[in-house]
């Protein structure tokens, strides 16, 4: 496995996310349907939060998202963005979205799993190889997530790319022994993946993704996983100068809005906000990759390691990856939406040549 993934050139998916636009479009009036809303809906302010760095590539790419959707619907809809995690982390942002405190959220699987559990088909250690086998999947999958986070009560408008994820560690690590002696960042609130994590010998901490430099101040935490562009952003790395070589996952996210706030909004404005969040997709399918690779170049000048793993140690990481795939199963993946992803990334790396 490469240690930075390939960008995907934008072409490449763009007939199939064309379709998916217009399929979203068909089904905005449906959904917004099924929330009473006043005959001449005006949507105003809506607020979304999001853990991303203020600043950042990703914040910047919001605001001028909402810029669109203000100049597009003539001011009728103004995005206000709270980034930072200055709304809590994601499982707050969702619990203060059902209750009506927020509209919108830019969240990563994490938020998107506390919906439903179908998201974490994304969590999976190494289950995809490359950016090309997540789009692949991520195009057959998608009809059946937006359904089931329209059935919960929310509408997703794009999704959202963080880059590839490795560990970033406190001391050297090339092999999963290396990585059971530290002490692992888990997200706060899944037992399931805590336990998970300790049945295969690791030492899982569970913190709020807001505590995580606090962990690493303290000692609480000395690993953790998380993409080249974050570590540099929030400058986590200069308390773990270590990077394994070997890639663990995409950040997938997305953009969500409440299904009664969605419902406030004229179905012609619906159209032009969903245009610039697809605007924004392919922006961040372009831009995060790129700054992926010139992250990890920019924190090596200031002094991470990166560690290669290869041979008898990657068919290890490979190996201990399948059984987490395995213990996800059912409890954290529901089978079909697994069975579906597995099957369409094993078409693609068919077509391809086969699997890496």
């Amino acid at each position: 496995m490469n240690l930075i993934l390939p960008v995907t050139p934008r072409s490449r998916r763009a007939p199939r996310r064309a379709v998916a636009l217009a399929a979203a479009l068909a089904l905005a009036p449906a959904a917004a349907a099924l929330v009473p809303a006043p005959a001449a809906a005006q949507a105003g302010v809506v607020k979304l939060a999001t853990l991303v760095p203020e600043g950042s590539v990703w914040d910047k790419a919001l605001r001028e998202m909402g810029a669109q959707w203000s100049a597009s619907t003539q001011g009728r809809v103004t995005l206000r963005v709270y980034p930072g995690g200055v709304a809590g982390d994601e499982p707050d942002v969702v619990r203060k979205m059902r209750i009506g405190q927020l509209q919108a959220a830019a969240v990563t699987t994490a938020g998107l799993a506390a919906i439903d559990p179908a998201f974490n088909v994304f969590n999976i250690p190494m289950f995809f190889g490359s950016y090309p086998e997540l789009y692949a999947t991520l195009d057959a999958l998608e009809p059946v997530l937006r359904q089931r986070l329209e059935a919960r009560g929310f509408v997703l408008l794009s999704w959202g790319h963080g880059g590839w994820v490795y560990f970033f560690t406190k001391s050297a690590v090339s092999s999963v022994d290396g990585l059971r002696r530290s002490k692992m960042f888990v997200w706060a609130g899944d037992d399931h993946m805590v336990q998970l994590w300790k049945s295969y010998g690791f030492q899982p901490v569970a913190l709020a993704a807001t505590d995580i430099m606090t962990g690493l101040q303290t000692g609480m935490i000395d690993a953790y996983p998380t993409t080249p562009l974050l570590g540099l952003t929030l400058q986590w790395y200069r308390q773990t100068p270590n990077m394994v070589g070997m890639g663990l996952a995409p950040l997938v996210g997305g953009l969500i809005m409440t299904k009664s706030a969605w419902a406030k909004i004229a179905e012609a404005d619906r159209a032009r906000i969903l245009e610039a969040c697809r605007r924004l997709e392919q922006r961040l399918e372009v831009e995060v990759p790129k700054q992926d690779t010139t992250a990890v170049a920019e924190m090596q000048k200031r002094g991470l390691t990166v560690h290669p793993v290869s041979g008898a140690a990657a068919a290890e990481f490979r190996a201990t990856a399948e059984k987490f795939a395995s213990g996800m199963t059912g409890a954290k993946v529901p089978a079909e939406v697994l069975a579906l992803a597995r099957r369409e990334r094993d078409a693609f790396r068919a077509r391809a040549g086969g699997a890496k």
